[in-house]
């Protein structure tokens, strides 16, 4: 099999010298080329022809994001954007996945140490080579989506002790949108794992705050998990969902990567399971590995409704896939049809 071959677009030489030592560890990837602004690096797309492009935001010349929009247009190649972690970053890094950007890592140094944004990296890069490229532009403001459909209101009624647990990864922040924007103001508490560094979940939430008829919020230790609100995972922190008495929280802790991811979809369905059992319902989406797989077969064991976006509408079918192979899903359903698939099987299991 040919390696991945990998251009690397960043302005600081010492961010090149750690990305190509780091990749060079690994059989499957081979670094092709670097460059230092966005001018050399398109000559370089031509000469070299990369698989995958690593694209820093802000660069001498022409940023980041434009360079990105101009590539969409006329050359398009999956691309990870590697931004430091600012919140003028954030924002700019989920304009550039709305723009077209699979993924989005945070650049060594700070809450990221090199030995986990190696792994990071690594996996995202093999995340992005076998992506299915299907950009259409994203409107930043788009308005909330959900239209009253009949039936919703009466799925919704004995509810308030449900919850809803969702994972994704690569393409998920799209995708999670599509979802979240369809769901209405009384829907069960919602509980999300996108894998995103720190600092990028918050501005994430905060989008999708602005665009959706619940509440979404990136989530703080011991919030309460309530119905009209979604919480996100902190990016670098697990999320866990326990119960007291009546009431649904979240605990949010540090501790090891899992399945080469922190937050972890896994560790967010295993507690969903342990603590929501038959009252929850689990949404594995879009993204590579096998994050989630075994969360969720837990989550069906115990009860739980359980549903994977298809293959033709994933960015990435790897951890769907890997769900569907153990045996863990219910129903299969493209992305447009999964908020009728979570309200039919809220239906189904009131």
């Amino acid at each position: 099999m040919k390696p991945i071959k990998v251009l690397i677009v960043d302005d600081s030489a010492i961010v090149r010298k750690i990305f190509t030592q780091e990749l060079s560890k690994h059989e499957d990837i081979e670094v092709v080329g670097t460059a230092p602004d966005p001018y050399i690096a398109r000559d370089k797309i031509v000469k070299l022809r990369p698989d995958v492009l690593t694209l820093d935001i802000e660069m001498p010349r022409m940023d980041g994001l434009s360079f990105l929009r101009k590539l969409m247009k006329y050359y398009p190649i999956p691309t990870i954007i590697v931004s430091s972690l600012t919140p003028k970053n954030s924002e700019m890094a989920l304009e550039a996945i709305e723009g077209g950007a699979l993924e989005v890592l945070a650049k060594p140094g700070g809450a990221y140490s090199v030995g986990d944004m190696s792994i990071q990296l690594v996996e995202k890069i093999r995340a992005a080579a076998s992506a299915r490229l299907t950009h259409q532009p994203s409107a930043r403001n788009t308005q909330p989506q959900w239209t009253g459909k009949a039936g919703f209101s009466a799925a919704l009624k004995e509810t308030t002790n449900k919850v809803i647990a969702m994972g994704a990864s690569t393409g998920g922040t799209e995708a999670l949108k599509r979802v979240l924007t369809q769901m209405p103001p009384n829907s069960p508490g919602i509980v999300v794992v996108q894998h995103m560094p720190p600092r990028f979940t918050t501005a994430f939430a905060d989008r999708l705050n602005g665009l959706c008829h619940i509440e979404v919020r990136e989530a703080k230790d011991g919030d309460s998990v309530v119905p009209g609100l979604a919480l996100i995972a902190p990016g670098n922190y697990h999320m866990l969902m326990k119960r007291s008495g009546a009431r649904y929280y979240v605990e949010v802790k540090g501790g090891p990567l899992v399945c080469h991811q922190r937050p972890s979809v896994d560790v967010l369905f295993h507690s969903v399971a342990k603590y929501a059992g038959a009252n929850a319902l689990g949404v594995i989406m879009t993204g590579m590995g096998r994050d989630g797989a075994k969360g969720l077969l837990e989550m069906r064991h115990a009860g739980a409704h359980t549903i994977a976006q298809d293959e033709k509408s994933c960015v990435v079918f790897g951890m769907p896939k890997e769900a569907i192979k153990e045996g863990a899903v219910d129903r299969i359903a493209p992305l447009e049809a999964i908020p009728d698939a979570i309200f039919a099987s809220l239906a189904s299991g009131a």
